[in-house]
């Protein structure tokens, strides 16, 4: 999809900036054009307009905003996309670890929805919203429980905030990518990418542009009319399943 010059100095805040699917999401819109504001726990790794910020503390929160609020008055596009995703039996996680998650996936998108929503409301703009959500906000997966019920917060959160502030002409969607091997914080096997993409009607794994040219999407003016809702980029794979339990496993 096109967007010719919409993007032209357009100023967007990426949460999770250092991952590889936050520098996807960077890049993207730093080659439509957009301003970009990328943070992460360290900068290290980051470049341009860059906040350090731990989504865990009230102070790393705070920090971040002020920081947007400082430079730009306020952002016009804002991606959630910072998630922990850890691989856990309920019976094995600790208490705290359960805490963690909930800050960087549930908590800290509340408080940077709220808090860039009024920056946005007091400069009298609109903007948009796009939160990193995921299949698994409607599947439950064994040892990935609490990331999933995660998710399920993030979703019905998004759609409050869709309708508290439609009204400022600001709009909140969630964009769901389908599986993607090569995290380095949690290692697959071959053997498991293969039977996984095996299972997707498409065939194939979400790549970084898949994510990326749907993120533009939903933060663009071709969406002026798209709110509260989520967007799945996942070759078909929250659709259903396609194995067949019959002898014919083919229509022609």
């Amino acid at each position: 999809m096109q967007f010719g010059s919409e993007f032209t100095d357009k100023r967007v805040v990426v949460t999770g900036a250092a991952g590889i699917m936050g520098r996807a999401l960077c890049q993207t819109f730093a080659d439509a054009g957009a301003t970009v504001c990328a943070t992460d726990l360290s900068t290290d790794t980051l470049s341009g307009f860059s906040v350090a910020a731990d989504l865990t503390t009230d102070a790393g929160l705070e920090t971040l905003l002020q920081a947007v609020e400082q430079e730009w008055g306020a952002p016009d596009i804002v991606i959630n996309n910072a998630a922990l995703y850890p691989s856990s039996f309920l019976l094995d996680l600790e208490v705290d670890d359960w805490d963690r998650i909930m800050q960087v996936n549930v908590r800290a998108p509340f408080v940077l929805m709220r808090g860039f929503a009024l920056q946005m409301i007091a400069q009298k703009q609109p903007g948009a919203f796009v939160n990193i959500s995921s299949g698994a906000a409607r599947k439950m997966r064994r040892t990935a429980v609490t990331y999933c019920m995660s998710k399920t917060a993030l979703d019905r959160m998004t759609k409050g905030f869709a309708l508290e502030l439609a009204e400022y002409g600001i709009r909140v969607n969630c964009l769901e990518p389908g599986f993607a091997s090569g995290s380095t914080v949690s290692a697959l096997s071959q053997e498991h990418i293969d039977r996984v993409v095996a299972a997707i009607p498409l065939g194939a794994e979400t790549t970084a542009e898949d994510v990326g040219q749907a993120a533009l999407y939903l933060a663009s003016s071709a969406a002026k009319n798209v709110t509260g809702t989520s967007l799945a980029v996942d070759g078909g794979n929250s659709a259903g399943v396609m194995d067949v339990y019959q002898s014919k496993k083919s229509a022609l």
